[in-house]
C-alpha cells in the first residue's frame, strides 16, 4: 500500500487533518480538539494511525464518523444564502453605503469604531465555542436593525448588543446609554425589544446583555431591569452561569436560529 498523505484544512471553524490516498480519495480525518480519528475506510485503520502518528498527542478515539448533530444536518440542508452562521460581527458595517452627508463641521464617521467593537465582542463570544456555546452575528430582523450577536449555550439564549466606548465614560440611565459627550441613545429599550422578538421566534426565553467595549469608566447607578451589563473582558463569565439547556437543546436552537427564514416569521 502506498503511503497516505496528511493535509490540514479548516472546516466549520476547526482545523482537521485529512488523510488521503495518493489518488486523492480521503480515508479518514483527525480532529485535534476532540481527539477523534474518524475512519471512512476501515481497512486503512493501521495505515491511518501510522500516517497520523507524528501529529497525534495524548489518547485518541478511533472509529467511524460521529452521527451528525442537528445543527450539522441543518447546515447541509440550508442554501448558502439562508445560512447565517458565516456572518461576521458587524456584517452590515463592512460595506460603505456612501459618503456621510457633507456638513460645515464634519464629525468623525462612527462606523469604524462600531465595527471594531463588534469584532472584539464577537471574538470574545466565539471563544465560548469550546465550552458548548454557539454564536451567530448580525442576525437580521424584518423592519429593524439586526441583532449584533445571538449566543446560545448551556446557560440559555442571550441577545447581545454592543456599545463602542474605547476609553470614554459610559453612563447608563435606563433606558438610555450615554457614551462620552454624545447624545444618549436608547440602547436598553432596543435591546429588550430584540430579546422579545427573538424569544417569539425561537419559542424560548431570551435574556438581554449589554456588552460595553473598553469603557474608561462605567457608571450604572441602578442595575437595568432584566439586563446584564458586561465589559468586553467579562464576556467569559457567561459560561459560569447555571446550566438550563442540554447540549441537544443548544444544537436544536442553533439549527433553528441560523436559518435566515426563521426570522421572517416576525
Amino acid at each position: 500500500m502506498s503511503a497516505l498523505r496528511v493535509t490540514p484544512a479548516r472546516t466549520g471553524g476547526r482545523v482537521r487533518l485529512w488523510v488521503s490516498r495518493p489518488d486523492g480519495r480521503e480515508v479518514a480525518w483527525y480532529d485535534p480538539e476532540t481527539g477523534r480519528i474518524s475512519l471512512l475506510r476501515e481497512e486503512y485503520a493501521d495505515a491511518v494511525l501510522t500516517a497520523l502518528a507524528p501529529y497525534v498527542t495524548g489518547e485518541v478515539t478511533v472509529g467511524p464518523p460521529p452521527v451528525p448533530t442537528a445543527s450539522e444536518l441543518a447546515r447541509l440542508a440550508l442554501h448558502p444564502d439562508d445560512d447565517l452562521a458565516p456572518n461576521r460581527p458587524g456584517e452590515t458595517l463592512h460595506g460603505t453605503p456612501g459618503d456621510p452627508p457633507r456638513r460645515r463641521f464634519p464629525r468623525p464617521d462612527p462606523r469604524p469604531a462600531e465595527l471594531a467593537a463588534r469584532r472584539r465582542i464577537g471574538d470574545a463570544l466565539d471563544g465560548l465555542d469550546g465550552v458548548g456555546w454557539r454564536v451567530l452575528h448580525c442576525v437580521p430582523l424584518p423592519g429593524a436593525a439586526p441583532i449584533d450577536h445571538l449566543a446560545i449555550g448551556p446557560a440559555g439564549v442571550f441577545v447581545v448588543r454592543t456599545v463602542a466606548a474605547r476609553g470614554r465614560r459610559v453612563r447608563i440611565a435606563d433606558p438610555v446609554v450615554a457614551v462620552g459627550r454624545a447624545e444618549p441613545a436608547p440602547h436598553l429599550r432596543l435591546l429588550r425589544r430584540d430579546a422579545v422578538r427573538a424569544a417569539h421566534v425561537l419559542a424560548t426565553g431570551v435574556r438581554p446583555v449589554l456588552a460595553v467595549d473598553g469603557p474608561g469608566r462605567l457608571e450604572v447607578p441602578s442595575g437595568p431591569d432584566g439586563v446584564r451589563v458586561l465589559r468586553d473582558g467579562e464576556i467569559p463569565s457567561l459560561a459560569r452561569l447555571g446550566a438550563v439547556l442540554k447540549p441537544a437543546d443548544v444544537e436544536a436552537l442553533y439549527a433553528t436560529a441560523r436559518d435566515r427564514r426563521t426570522w421572517l416569521r416576525l
